[in-house]
């Protein structure tokens, strides 16, 4: 609720993509918000059956063009727009808003370092400085406080909420991290692209960005501020992998151990960082997550085992991309901003099959 007890009018800008989808049918069953637009410039004028029929019969409004909203209609914007279209937008907008910026457009602190990974310059930088990281289990007090959240990428998702908490305890060296990760095709977005097409994608699995991919720096600026490090003294190994399903993410990162540490010490941090955690699950010894655990859901499975080499380690987890790796976790964040229970509008289990 507002703080006049009334519903949170939600905007959902960018509604016709993946990450919009998923915010809309979230937000439907969340007892304090409603649905006020639902923008998607290409989609103009078409009701939400017509782009998504699963989401038909619900009541919500029909999608409008971004020059057609009146953003005195909301309390909160989601925004689930492409990269490099969010910063002018939401510079426009009015202060007072509230905005939960689904795309990488405010991740990356440093203006210079976004410009150097995604092609062009920084369009907001006053606004940069005024961003807070929504990786939620690690940032609570700041989000709660903040008017502009950056929900992280998918995989740094992941890979933060299983690296952090050993960087930070100096259980892991953080300067000698191997990623390797792997996801569904919904990470692609929903855009016509020549390898997320079925032939070309189905019954195959094909790394993609190798040494390049985007979300490195962010996982680097994140491991560097958990120990105090200059993010370019941080260098992750991170190599991505798209998966013949349609959403799931699974991250394996070999991990260096510091001298006298041992995998039962990452097990105790994992359960001492996560003890309560309604979203966070640590499986027992031996315990190994896979994809199907998360599907649907805003959860969030981690695990470690002792490698054969010595002094090594391997974490793995796996979340659901769309949800905790998306427009979950902008709910979960939402949630925070608003004063409610992070819960509100994610308590379903996961699907499975």
């Amino acid at each position: 609720m507002t703080s006049t007890g009334q519903k949170i009018k939600a905007g959902i800008v960018g509604a016709s993509g993946y990450t919009g989808a998923e915010a809309m049918r979230l937000l439907l069953r969340h007892p304090n918000v409603d649905i006020s637009f639902l923008t998607a410039d290409r989609k103009a004028g078409q009701s939400v059956a017509e782009v998504y029929p699963h989401l038909g019969g619900y009541g919500l409004p029909d999608m409008i063009a971004l020059d057609e909203v009146d953003w005195r209609e909301a309390d909160v914007v989601f925004c689930g727009l492409p990269h490099g279209t969010t910063q002018e937008l939401i510079a426009s907008l009015p202060g007072d808003l509230k905005i939960v910026d689904m795309s990488a457009d405010f991740r990356i602190d440093d203006v210079a370092t976004y410009a150097e990974w995604y092609g062009h310059e920084h369009r907001a930088p006053d606004l940069q400085v005024e961003a807070v990281y929504g990786l939620t289990e690690m940032n609570r007090s700041a989000i709660s406080a903040a008017r502009l959240v950056a929900c992280p990428g998918c995989f740094p998702t992941a890979a933060l909420l299983s690296l952090l908490p050993l960087v930070s305890a100096g259980i892991i060296d953080a300067y000698d991290l191997v990623i390797d990760a792997k996801s569904g095709v919904t990470g692609a977005g929903r855009g016509l692209k020549q390898n997320t097409l079925f032939s070309e994608a189905g019954e195959g699995l094909s790394p993609y960005s190798v040494a390049k991919h985007r979300h490195a720096p962010e996982i680097e600026q994140e491991v560097a501020k958990a120990i105090g490090a200059p993010a370019a003294d941080v260098r992750v190994n991170f190599v991505p992998h798209l998966v013949p399903m349609s959403r799931g993410e699974l991250i394996t990162s070999h991990v260096r151990l510091t001298p006298g540490k041992t995998a039962a010490d990452i097990r105790s941090a994992f359960e001492q960082t996560f003890d309560g955690e309604p979203f966070v699950r640590v499986l027992p010894d031996g315990g190994v997550p896979h994809t199907q655990m998360v599907r649907g859901s805003n959860n969030c499975v981690i695990n470690v085992f002792e490698d054969r080499i010595p002094g090594r380690a391997v974490v793995i987890a796996v979340i659901d991309n769309l949800v905790k790796g998306s427009s979950g976790q902008a709910v979960q964040n939402m949630n925070l901003m608003f004063g409610l229970a992070e819960t509100l509008g994610l308590e379903q289990a996961p699907l499975f099959p």
